[in-house]
């Protein structure tokens, strides 16, 4: 979890949460910085209706990178631009192409520091700003310095002085910036930048033809991902900016709802604006994030992701880090403007799932409400887009309760245009009501409400400063890390606080239940039954290091195969480990265990004799025995829970035993008794039992007692109903007795691990949005003058899921337990299918992004092949599973059924362990088979242009 390119190491900020990593069920994500690199670069542009950008070679050559130094000796020799219309409007002296890298220039809050002349550094309160800064210091507009009252620029190498009359600052409310500015001759012009969907409100009506051109490039550009925002003017008389200046001054000396007057006179003065154009800025996504979010929604882990962008683009980026599939059954968009719009959207995409799941003579009629049990046996795969406005409406009250069994029911869901209250609001919606593990991952200011309302909170140290590092529980540099951080040391860490406290609560209660037993023979006089020092150093010395090191180093599987088996996370989700159940396990465990060590002694021992005849049946020779018996037992017990062995295990299970002997030896001495004749009163005790063979016939004989029944459950519970970890295990087994595959292997597959660049076109659906500043701009800093030198910024499933009857009766337990209903009670998230097809309908009752609402579904049912992986290279000579006669017959496997496209799984498996094996090492990797069960190992995952079905 180490980044080398930006020298980041993971770090835990916190202690008291890494059991709670194993119990995730949602993550919330932000966009920019988070998925994406968030390192900016201007691509494409729209002038007066023009579009630049779009480099076609008819003969499919390379396009040629432009040199911009023999036409700008100031050009960033980094800048890479490659469509030489745009250099040649420049060129021509085109006014509006001029206008346009002007504003671009003038229109920021970028600092320059220039070390010497011509070598330029610009710091940018955000990486878009420091692109679109670069490319007008490409393009001939350079802008070189800045004081309280001026902007200095460089024109096609004339050097312009501007004089900076107001910075309108952004903030997540106004989604846009402007600047007022007087040229040398004493023009007055406002410029601003922001928004399209809240600067095209506020444009001049004579715009409106410009605006309908700009609209079809800023979805042309959509699709490619790209990072969009518009650009607009306005020309000022003197008697306008004096007027509002003498406003502005009153609202800005306010004492009271200051903010609140300020956005009232930004908003007088933006109005009546003249379209420039649009920017477009790629935002390439980091590395991994596919693969991550694929492997995370096998482990049955739904994300959501809560970004700023507009709806257009957050779907476009949906697509391209594989939350949206085009094997989706559908994908639903919530765009309503009012309360009743969006609750009929809410009520028709339930009713679309439900249609979708439930075969036609059993579906519900359209007006009868969906049930709880009809939402939880909904299966298939399915999205929700939701846009902020739409958002607020759905989180009121009334609403809320819709929202979330709508959503819930979703394997992705994308919340677009949300502030970031919205972002805490939704996060603590789920926790409310779906009393689930929640974690928030983000890397801006913005996001700090929402990771600081989740369960956990993980921040991104990015580009975007470290306000999001110092509000986490965890940091790292890369989000394909979290895959890593949940499913190795989250299931790592539930795993070993839950045999911590089983352990700790059963050597408790086998320790402290003799006491009770005794009273009964010593009138409950509170005598005790051990020596005292005895119970002072049981939990200190004697089983304190061994349930230690287990918790600390412990492991059921390897790092690997935890990451080559997400479905492995799924028992922390459902707290399988550690319940009522299980502690009621524990205690009576324990109980038992002090029965056996309290009544076996005291049989034995109340008729034994020593080898001189005369009765061991004396209150010493007792508490020795029983305490000697129970340091063995609780000491055999926790090596039969330990399973994973080091040599620190070995040091502190063994010595602690040792530490026993040779403590009592010492403190039963003629030495000590001498020292302190009124401190140790067991004066020869150990020296006198420990030779006795019957004492030690009835040490074995308790620990028998003890611990072969608990070897018998585990035995039976491994042959007749193994969970996963137990075949994951024996496949481990198996592979180290055969050769290893080579290359990596991922849910049963080996793939490549190719890194995901720059965010692909993907045809359909048209528009784009802009990511602000995560924070308030330096507006007010740079006309306040105090500090012009600003300090440099941070840079910084299975193919059949293993639903054995276990799983699905505790899902379903808890899904019918939860209100308002989950998914699809006793089946996890459904794996993600890699089946070719068609793009999924998008609902929407305005048929906003296209497509028919109606489009019929065409869905059969076919039997999945099974995909195993080949554990060795010739057929096997020494593993009796791998014995071809040993294949389970077609009664004892159950064929599985999936519907297409999208249909989920509607079997399961519930076989011995040695079908099992069978099942994992019986057959080939690439052979069909049209019956049998499911490998209950992680799904096969072709590439998306290889398809088995």
């Amino acid at each position: 979890m180490f980044c080398p390119q930006c020298n980041t190491a993971a770090e835990a900020r916190t202690t008291t949460l890494n059991e709670e990593l194993g119990q995730v069920e949602y993550i919330f994500s932000d966009k920019t910085g988070t998925l994406t690199q968030n390192i900016m670069s201007f691509s494409k542009c729209s002038i007066n209706g023009h579009a630049y950008g779009e480099v076609i070679d008819p003969l499919g050559a390379q396009p040629k990178r432009l040199d911009f130094t023999s036409f700008n000796p100031l050009a960033d020799p980094d800048f890479c631009y490659y469509d030489n219309g745009l250099l040649k409007s420049v060129k021509l002296g085109d006014l509006h192409s001029h206008e346009f890298f002007r504003l671009l220039s003038l229109c920021h809050t970028v600092m320059s520091e220039e070390k010497k002349e011509g070598e330029l550094m610009y710091k940018a309160q955000s990486p878009d700003e420091g692109a679109l800064v670069t490319a007008a210091r490409n393009f001939g507009f350079v802008f070189r310095s800045r004081t309280p009252g001026t902007v200095t620029v460089t024109e096609l190498g004339r050097p312009v002085t501007y004089t900076l009359l107001a910075i309108l600052d952004f903030n997540n409310i106004r989604k846009r910036m402007s600047v007022i500015v007087r040229n040398p001759e004493g023009r007055i012009r406002l410029y601003c930048k922001g928004a399209d969907t809240l600067l095209f409100e506020r444009l001049h009506s004579s715009n409106n033809h410009l605006v309908n051109i700009t609209t079809d490039h800023l979805n042309e550009y959509a699709g490619d991902g790209l990072r969009t925002l518009a650009l607009a003017y306005r020309d000022l008389s003197e008697e306008q900016w004096e007027e509002w200046s003498e406003r502005h001054r009153q609202a800005d000396r306010a004492t009271d709802c200051r903010e609140d007057r300020l956005a009232d006179i930004y908003e007088h003065i933006e109005q009546d604006m003249m379209l420039l154009g649009a920017t477009a800025i790629e935002d390439k996504l980091q590395e991994g994030v596919p693969e991550t979010i694929a492997i995370l929604s096998l482990a049955n882990i739904k994300i959501w992701v809560l970004t700023g962008d507009k709806q257009e683009t957050a779907v476009n980026i949906g697509y391209s880090c594989k939350m949206l599939t085009g094997d989706m059954t559908e994908v639903f968009i919530i765009s309503g403007n009012t309360v009743l719009s969006v609750r009929e959207e809410l009520r028709r995409a339930r009713e679309r799932m439900i249609d979708s799941s439930v075969p036609l003579p059993l579906a519900l009629p359209p007006l009868d409400p969906p049930s709880s049990t009809t939402l939880d046996s909904i299966s298939g795969e399915f999205a929700l887009v939701i846009n902020g406005h739409s958002l607020a409406h759905a989180l009121e009250a009334d609403m809320e309760g819709e929202f979330v069994s709508t959503a819930c029911v979703c394997r992705a869901v994308i919340c677009c245009r949300v502030t970031p209250l919205q972002k805490a609001l939704v996060v603590e919606l789920i926790k409310k009501h779906k009393k689930a593990v929640t974690l928030a991952i983000g890397d801006g200011a913005n996001d700090v409400s929402m990771i600081k309302t989740a369960h956990i909170g993980v921040g991104i140290s990015g580009q975007e400063g470290i306000q999001a590092v110092l509000a986490s529980d965890y940091s790292f540099s890369q989000f394909r890390f979290l895959q890593r951080l949940l499913l190795v040391h989250g299931r790592w860490s539930y795993l070993r606080m839950c045999r911590f406290l089983c352990y700790f609560f059963y050597k408790n209660f086998a320790f402290t239940m003799v006491h009770f037993w005794f009273g009964f023979f010593c009138g409950f006089s509170a005598q005790t039954v051990y020596d005292q020092y005895f119970i002072t150093l049981y939990n200190i010395v004697y089983t304190s290091l061994p349930v230690l090191a287990m918790g600390i180093f412990d492991q059921d599987v390897p790092e690997q195969r935890s990451l080559e088996y997400p479905k492995l996370y799924e028992p922390g989700q459902l707290n399988l480990l550690f319940n009522k159940r299980e502690f009621f396990i524990c205690i009576t465990q324990g109980i038992y265990t002090s029965v056996v060590l309290f009544f076996v002694p005291y049989a034995i021992l109340s008729h034994g004799t020593q080898g001189t005849g005369e009765p061991l049946a004396d209150y010493q020779t007792f508490a020795v025995t029983t305490a000697t018996a129970l340091v063995i037992v609780v000491s055999v017990q926790i090596a039969l829970d330990t399973g994973y062995w080091t040599a620190i295990n070995h040091f502190f299970v063994w010595g602690s035993v040792g530490s026993f002997f040779t403590i009592m030896l010492a403190m039963h001495s003629q030495t000590l008794f001498s020292i302190f004749p009124n401190q140790f009163h067991f004066i020869g005790s150990a020296q006198s039992t420990l030779v006795q063979p019957l004492v030690w016939l009835t040490i074995v004989l308790a620990t028998v007692i003890c611990i072969v029944p608990v070897l018998a459950f585990r035995f039976l519970k491994l042959d007749l109903k193994p969970q996963l970890s137990d075949t994951v295990r024996y496949t481990q087994l198996v592979r180290q007795k055969t050769r290893k595959p080579a290359g990596r292997c991922m849910g049963g597959v080996r793939v490549g691990g190719v890194p995901e660049g720059r965010l692909g076109a993907r045809g359909g659906f048209r528009r784009s949005g802009y990511a602000f500043a995560h924070q308030e701009g330096f507006g007010e800093l740079i006309t306040s003058g105090k500090n012009m030198r600003l300090s440099s910024l941070a840079l910084a499933n299975f193919a059949s899921r293993h639903s054995s009857s276990w799983i699905d009766t505790l899902r379903k337990k808890k899904h019918s337990n939860t209100h308002p209903p989950q998914n699809a009670s006793g089946e996890s998230s459904p794996a993600p299918s890699y089946v070719s097809g068609s793009a999924p309908p998008l609902s929407n009752s305005s048929s906003l992004l296209g497509g028919s609402q109606d489009t019929p579904l065409e869905e059969g049912t076919h039997t999945l092949p099974v995909i195993l992986p080949q554990v060795a290279s010739g057929p096997p000579t020494n593993t009796p599973a791998l014995a071809p006669a040993q294949v389970p017959s077609a009664d004892a496997l159950t064929p599985t059924s999936v519907r297409s496209p999208g249909g989920d799984s509607v079997g399961g498996w519930n076989l011995s362990l040695g079908a099992v094996q069978d099942a994992l090492f019986g057959w080939r990797g690439g052979t069909s088979r049209t019956s049998g069960t499911s490998s209950p190992g992680p799904p096969p995952v072709p590439k998306e242009t290889n398809h088995t079905v």
